[in-house]
C-alpha cells in the first residue's frame, strides 16, 4: 500500500548505517557520563558526514539546504533514525528545532527568515518553543498566563513556562504569549521570536525528569519571562494567530513524533529478540524457549506493524487532503502508537531482566524519556475524548464536555 521508492530506499540504508556505525556507539557513552555536552564534539563530527552524503535535514525544503522531502517520505526516516536517541539530531531534523523550521518557513519574514531560519536549518544554531506553563493544564493551549504587552514599538513579555524542551543553549525561543487578551480564546495568543540573549529571558533549570537532568539539546527547561522586551517586528505571522501557528506546527509533528516512536520500537523488539534468542533460564534452555515470551514478541511485532500502517495513512491523507481532514487520524495515532510504545519497551525490558533496569543498554533510556509520549502533544485521554465525540457526533449524538 505505501511502496518505498529506490531512491529514498536507497538514502535509508545510508541512514541506518549511520545510526549503526556511528551513533548507537556513542549512546553508552551518553549514559555513563550523562551529559550530551560530553559528546557533542564527536556528533558534530557525524553531522558532518550526514551533510556530505547529501542526507541533511530530509524535511527541509531543498532551497534551504534539505532534502524536501515530503510527509510520507519523511515519516519512513523517522522512524529509521528513531532507532537511536540520537538519530533526529545529527540529521537535524529534531524537535523542536523541526516544528520551528517549518512555522518560520511557513509565517516568518524575509528578515526573520534570514536571522533565525537560515542558521537554524543549517544546523548553526538550536532553538526552543515556550509554550506549556505550570500554572495550567498543557493540554489546553488556549489558556495561557504569559502576556506581551505593546510598549512603543516593542512587546515587554511576562510569564513563566516549563518544558521549554532544550532550552538549554538555545539561541532562540518561539513564545506564546497573550496580545489580546480581550478576543476570543483562540484568538488570544500570538507568538513571538525571543533570542535567549534578551535581558529579562532566564532559564531557572533544566528539569529532572525521572531522576536525570539532561542538558543541551536533552533538557527540558523552566523559564521566565520578567520585563523582556523584543521589537514588534519579531511577530511570527499575525497577531492573535498563536494558536491557529501552533495547530499547524503540531499535525505533522504528531506524525513525526508517532514514527520516531515506531523506530524506537523496532529498536526495543530487536533487542528483545536477541535477548531471547541468546539467554539461557537453564542450560540449553534459551529464554525463546517459554511461550509467554514468545507471546510478547508475537504481540510486538502485530502492534508495531499496525501502529506504522496506521501512521503512514495518516501522512497519506494529510499530504493529499490537508491537515484538517486527516485530524481524527492524528488523533487516532497519537494515542495508539503511544500505547502500543509502551507496552513494547516494558516487554523487552521483562525480558532483560534487572539487565533491563540498567543503563547497559539503552532500554532504560527509552523508559524515563519514552513515558511522556503518552502526555506530550495532547495527553492520550484528551485525544481519545475528541475521536469519540467525532465518531458520536455522527450519530446524533452532540457532545459538549
Amino acid at each position: 500500500m505505501f511502496p518505498v521508492p529506490a531512491e529514498l530506499q536507497s538514502h535509508l540504508e545510508a541512514m541506518r548505517s549511520i545510526v549503526d556505525t556511528e551513533l548507537i556507539p556513542l549512546e553508552q557513552r551518553l549514559a555513563n557520563e550523562k551529559r550530551f555536552a560530553a559528546i557533542e564534539p564527536a556528533l558534530a563530527k557525524v553531522r558532518q558526514k550526514v551533510k556530505e552524503k547529501g542526507l541533511w535535514g530530509p524535511q527541509i525544503p531543498k532551497t534551504l539546504g534539505g532534502m524536501g522531502l515530503g510527509l510520507t517520505e519523511h515519516a519512513r526516516v523517522s522512524e529509521e533514525l528513531g532507532r537511536s536517541p540520537l538519530g533526529h539530531y545529527v540529521f537535524n531534523c529534531q524537535p523542536p528545532d523541526a516544528g520551528n523550521i517549518e512555522i518560520l518557513h511557513a509565517f516568518g519574514t524575509d528578515e526573520q527568515k534570514k536571522t533565525y531560519l537560515e542558521p537554524l536549518a543549517r544546523g548553526d544554531i538550536r532553538s526552543c518553543f515556550a509554550m506549556t506553563e505550570p500554572e495550567h493544564a498543557g493540554s489546553n493551549p488556549t489558556w495561557l498566563s504569559t502576556t506581551a504587552r505593546k510598549d512603543g514599538n516593542d512587546y515587554v513579555i511576562h510569564g513563566h513556562k516549563r518544558f521549554t524542551s532544550s532550552a538549554d543553549g538555545a539561541a532562540f525561543a518561539i513564545v506564546m504569549a497573550v496580545t489580546n487578551p480581550e478576543a476570543a480564546p483562540h484568538a488570544r495568543a500570538s507568538q513571538i521570536i525571543v533570542p535567549t540573549s534578551t535581558p529579562g529571558f532566564r532559564l531557572v533549570r533544566n528539569i529532572s525528569v525521572m531522576g536525570e537532568s539532561g542538558d543541551g539539546y536533552m533538557s527540558h527547561g523552566e523559564v521566565v519571562f520578567e520585563g523582556c522586551r523584543v521589537p514588534q517586528t519579531n511577530l511570527l505571522g499575525l497577531e492573535g494567530a498563536g494558536f491557529g501557528i501552533a495547530q499547524e506546527r503540531l499535525g505533522p509533528g504528531r506524525i513525526h513524533h508517532c514514527m520516531r516512536w515506531i523506530g524506537i520500537c523496532e529498536r526495543s523488539f530487536e533487542l528483545m529478540c536477541q535477548r531471547a534468542a541468546s539467554r539461557n533460564v537453564a542450560p540449553g534452555k534459551p529464554l525463546g524457549t517459554k511461550q509467554i515470551v514468545q507471546a510478547w514478541i508475537a504481540e510486538s511485532r502485530a502492534e508495531i506493524q499496525a501502529a506504522r500502517l496506521m501512521v503512514l495513512h495518516a501522512a497519506w491523507k494529510m499530504e493529499r487532503e490537508g491537515a484538517y481532514a486527516a485530524r481524527e487520524d492524528v488523533s487516532l495515532i497519537k494515542f495508539f502508537v503511544a500505547g502500543v510504545l509502551e507496552r513494547v519497551i516494558d516487554r523487552a525490558i521483562q525480558v532483560h531482566g534487572a539487565l533491563g533496569m540498567t543503563d547497559d543498554t539503552v532500554l532504560a533510556f527509552f523508559y524515563r524519556h519514552e513515558r511522556a509520549a503518552r502526555i506530550y502533544d495532547g495527553a492520550d485521554e484528551v485525544h481519545k475524548v475528541v475521536v469519540a465525540k467525532r465518531i458520536l457526533k455522527g450519530y446524533g449524538l452532540e457532545v459538549s464536555s
